[in-house]
């Protein structure tokens, strides 16, 4: 005979699971609102941290998603605070299917943005904590969103280009000092802050003034500790090396939302059109510069479709002629120098690069006379994206016999620039958002689209190491290619030059035979020979630079320079180009970014050696003869750099006077150490002396040391009130005595544990000096300070007479 179920056994099993959930214990839920509402405040922050770094770039449906996230967040906070103590089984698997959800979502955006994934997963962590907003009962639950939000001020650190991060960066410093506090509290179990400041009458007002005093939120107390965060992170980022090993290599790639993607080469987009020219539709430089930057095609021309300039405004392409205010002139398949003018100074780049240098943008090889040319600038060797890897294979060719060194650039546009990829030197793998990239003869890199403003795309350069020693001893033997196109100059005006370049070598100490020195020396010596650019007038028709330059002014503009020191080293048989580009620009080291400039764009001279491939040259004064490169890249560089900023706000006086007074005492400091190290090591007496001076030096610098450390423990004493100075000075009396109060001792604890150590009397009078401190400090009492110094008095004499 079978006994009857009971009703609990005829429950079917899904029935049984759901009891049993329902049966589990709740949570302990986190009953204080000002952690709640501060750990909030920190996510809000991290959100529209993110969002103003990424400069509005996340967006659901088409706004920004600070928009919609900060609500929902505020929405989620109130939610979770009401429901704090239900069990909410419901809205925990409505929960977990949002999460899903918006995990299939990641993956969807994750392979449309695979270059650059911070966003990507920045748009994750705010959908995860919206949803995790809505059921945070516990301590627990507010450390997750915590550390969401440290994780999105850290996205919005890495994706930020300028300072406008900064502002939210110690905002939320100083929110994460008190949430640390109250978390710490809440996980040792003391009673609420809330309990202590929001439950007091405001009669009591002067209690809880005295209770924010002393309390763990002090303000006073906080902003000590955020000034000296602030004191010692920026300390160490100033001194902290910067080592190639420790910097980040990431990779970032990216395009406008409104332009289109995985542009090809065609028949309109195949030249250079910098919009700083004139252009005539389809003109005898293959200029398309009437097209949209946003169609895909490589132009400079307004949205509205016309050129920026129309027909007949911007610099000619040959004659007399004004430059662009905006845009620099050597960008383009054919240059024209007989420009006169000044660019206004606008930002156009923001590159953060592991190492300073030249970010070279094309090479000419043609020298027409009054500017320069490319050859066939239209035959261009086309490279298709890895589609696995997204990225373009370059490899460039660099003699086997050179040492390079891995650099990895990262460069956003800030101003639309033509079709145009700047780079360092021997670009190897390019990161960039077309289908394909082209190269044309001399090796310069072009886009089928021009660089949109926003478009962000990384260069990996195998730059070389600039050995003199090798370069000195490379010969004249040239291949054929390099002699053909790199060493023509015009017949009428070849030995002239050559005369000038002779002249100047001839000036020499000693023989110069390397092409490398030759190279140096020469670009030295038109550094000193014409000291200064100068303004000269336009050159009339058939006129040439060169010789005007050396003969007629004696001078000429700033990129004059470079042409004649290429046309000079071509008449003495070393293969050289003229060479535009930008220099590295204003580093920012609270940003790592160098803010590239359009006047900040300039021409060197690059010439060849045989066996060791291309080198720069700057013969532009007031620049340095090499350009800067990471050899020139310090682990100290900010240290300089701050050093180089004060300097620049100096007189000179002040300036040289501080200058001397480091060298001064760099030499002084340095001879003594010399004279006093050969001294101590030069006979047995010089050891035992040197001993000797050492210990009293280092007793005198222990004196020193408690004597500072006492005067500002007076000075800490000094500005106490009068009822914290009495305890105070009782518990320095009985840590005499060997019995010091440990911190996680309340008074009163402490007061037991000296029951037994002294006699009623004493005990009684420590008893009574604590319990007027307590009912002081939080209970808001008075207390008769002179009755209770006499007191201490008596205390004071009971342990003298113990002593004895």
């Amino acid at each position: 005979m079978t006994a009857n179920p009971t009703p609990s056994q005829k429950k079917p099993p899904a029935s049984k699971i759901f009891a049993r959930i329902r049966n589990l214990p709740k949570p302990t839920p986190e009953e204080s609102k000002i952690l709640r509402i501060l750990v909030q405040v920190l996510v809000i922050i991290g959100i529209i941290a993110t969002d103003v770094a990424s400069e509005w770039s996340l967006r659901w449906f088409n706004l920004p998603v600070s928009i919609f996230a900060v609500p929902l967040t505020i929405a989620a906070g109130l939610w979770s605070w009401k429901s704090r103590k239900d069990s909410n089984i419901g809205v925990k698997f409505l929960i977990a299917i949002g999460m899903l959800a918006m995990l299939l979502l990641f993956f969807r955006n994750l392979y449309a943005n695979f270059n650059d994934t911070r966003l990507v997963l920045a748009e994750l962590l705010i959908q995860l904590q919206i949803l995790h907003g809505f059921d945070m009962p516990r301590r627990k639950d507010l450390g997750y969103s915590m550390v969401i939000g440290l994780i999105l001020i850290g996205v919005a650190g890495t994706v930020s280009q300028s300072l406008v991060f900064s502002p939210f960066l110690l905002l939320f410093l100083a929110i994460a000092l008190p949430v640390l506090v109250l978390d710490y509290r809440s996980r040792l179990g003391l009673e609420s802050l809330d309990q202590l400041l929001w439950k007091r009458r405001s009669s009591q007002r002067s209690i809880r003034k005295n209770l924010l005093q002393y309390s763990p939120l002090s303000p006073k107390r906080l902003g000590a500790i955020l000034g000296i965060v602030l004191v010692l992170g920026m300390g160490i980022f100033a001194i902290m090396p910067r080592f190639p090993g420790y910097q980040l290599s990431t990779l970032p790639v990216s395009l406008p939302s409104d332009a289109p993607a995985n542009q090809r080469f065609n028949n309109s987009n195949r030249s250079l059109a910098n919009p700083g020219y004139e252009r005539r539709g389809n003109d005898e430089n293959g200029g398309t510069g009437g097209e949209r930057f946003s169609d895909g095609n490589a132009g400079g021309g307004d949205e509205d479709g016309e050129g920026r300039g129309g027909q007949g405004e911007g610099s000619p392409l040959e004659g007399q002629g004004q430059i662009d205010k905006t845009d620099y002139y050597g960008f383009n398949d054919k240059i024209n120098q007989n420009l006169r003018g000044e660019m206004e100074k606008s930002l156009v780049m923001r590159v953060r690069s592991q190492a300073p240098g030249f970010w070279r943008v094309m090479a000419f090889d043609h020298y027409t006379g009054q500017g320069w040319e490319v050859t066939n600038p239209d035959q261009l060797s086309l490279t298709e994206r890895s589609r696995w890897g997204g990225r373009f294979f370059l490899s460039p060719f660099i003699p086997p016999t050179v040492q390079t060194k891995k650099i990895i650039q990262s460069y956003t546009a800030v101003k639309s620039l033509p079709n145009i990829v700047p780079a360092m030197t021997y670009p190897s793998e390019l990161y960039f958002p077309t289908q394909e990239i082209g190269r044309d003869r001399l090796g310069n890199l072009r886009s089928p689209l021009g660089l949109l403003e926003g478009l962000t795309y990384t260069v990996v350069s195998e730059v070389p190491y600039r050995d003199r020693a090798k370069l000195a001893i490379s010969g004249s033997e040239y291949p054929e290619q390099i002699r053909d196109k790199y060493l023509q100059v015009p017949p009428e005006l070849e030995e002239k030059v050559r005369e000038v370049a002779e002249d100047i070598l001839s000036r020499s100490n000693s023989e110069i035979a390397s092409p490398y020195e030759k190279a140096l020396y020469l670009t030295q010596g038109l550094k000193q020979r014409f000291p200064t650019a100068q303004e000269i007038p336009f050159f009339e028709d058939g006129e040439d630079l060169v010789e005007s330059f050396l003969f007629k002014y004696q001078g000429g503009y700033a990129d004059h320079y470079a042409t004649v020191l290429t046309i000079m080293l071509r008449s003495i048989g070393i293969p050289a180009r003229f060479a535009t580009g930008f220099g590295e620009g204003d580093f920012n080291p609270f940003t790592g970014y160098y803010l590239v400039h359009n006047t900040d764009a300039h021409a060197l001279t690059e010439a060849y050696f045989a066996g060791q491939g291309w080198f720069s040259f700057d013969p532009l004064p007031g620049h340095e003869i090499v350009p800067t490169s990471f050899e020139d890249s310090g682990a100290f560089n900010v240290v300089t750099w701050f050093w180089e900023w004060v300097a620049s706000w100096l007189p000179p006086p002040i300036l040289a006077f501080f200058e001397g007074l480091w060298t001064t005492s760099l030499e002084i400091v340095g001879y003594v150490i010399i004279r006093v190290w050969q001294f101590i090591s030069g006979s047995i007496v010089g050891a035992v002396v040197g001993a000797i001076a050492a210990s009293f030096a280092g007793m005198g610098i222990w004196f020193m040391f408690r004597q500072i450390r006492g005067w500002l423990k007076r000075r800490k004493f000094a500005r106490l009130p009068q009822m914290e100075q009495l305890y105070q000075q009782m518990l320095a009396q009985l840590k005499l005595k060997g019995h010091n109060k440990k911190d996680s001792q309340t008074p009163s604890e402490f007061v037991a544990r000296l029951e037994n150590k002294y006699q009623p009397e004493a005990v009684g009078i420590i008893s009574e000096i604590t319990q007027a401190y307590l009912n002081w400090r939080y209970g808001g009492q008075a207390a008769n300070t002179e009755y209770l110094q006499t007191k201490l008095n008596l205390l004071q004499k009971h342990l003298k007479r113990l002593k004895a």
